[in-house]
C-alpha cells in the first residue's frame, strides 16, 4: 500500500501543527508550507492525494492558488480542501465554484477532518 500524502499550506503555524497532527493520527503523511508560492512549487515535484488550503495567505490566495494548482497535470486528481475560517454561505459557493472540492471551517477537529477526507 502507498503511502499517502498530504500537503498542508497556511501562513500561520500553529494551524499547519494542528492540522498536520490530526492528519497523521488519520494515518497521513504530511508535507507543510506557508504560501501558495511555495505550494505551487511543491505540487509540481510531489503527487499529493489531498491538500488543506488556507484562504487568507499573503502573496497568492487561496482561489488564486487552488486555480493554479487545479491547471497543473496531476491537479485535477488532488482533493483540495479551502481550510478557512470564513464560512459564509456565499463564500462556500465561492469557494467550491474557484475549485476546491470542499470547506474545512476553522478551528478543525478530527472527526470533521475524518469526515471530509474519508473518500480519499
Amino acid at each position: 500500500m502507498s503511502e499517502r500524502l498530504a500537503l498542508v499550506v497556511d501562513d500561520h503555524p500553529t494551524n499547519r501543527l494542528l492540522a498536520i497532527t490530526l492528519l497523521k493520527k488519520l494515518g497521513w503523511h504530511c508535507d507543510e508550507v506557508d504560501c501558495g508560492e511555495a505550494a505551487l512549487a511543491r505540487f509540481a515535484d510531489i503527487r499529493y492525494e489531498l491538500i488543506l488550503l488556507d484562504i487568507s495567505m499573503p502573496g497568492l490566495s487561496g482561489e488564486e492558488t487552488c486555480a493554479q494548482l487545479r491547471a497543473q497535470p496531476n491537479g485535477a486528481a488532488a482533493k483540495i480542501i479551502a481550510y478557512t475560517a470564513h464560512a459564509f454561505p456565499e463564500e462556500r459557493a465561492r469557494f467550491l465554484a474557484a475549485g476546491f472540492d470542499d470547506i474545512l471551517v476553522k478551528p478543525i477537529n478530527r472527526q470533521l477532518l475524518s469526515d471530509l477526507i474519508a473518500a480519499v
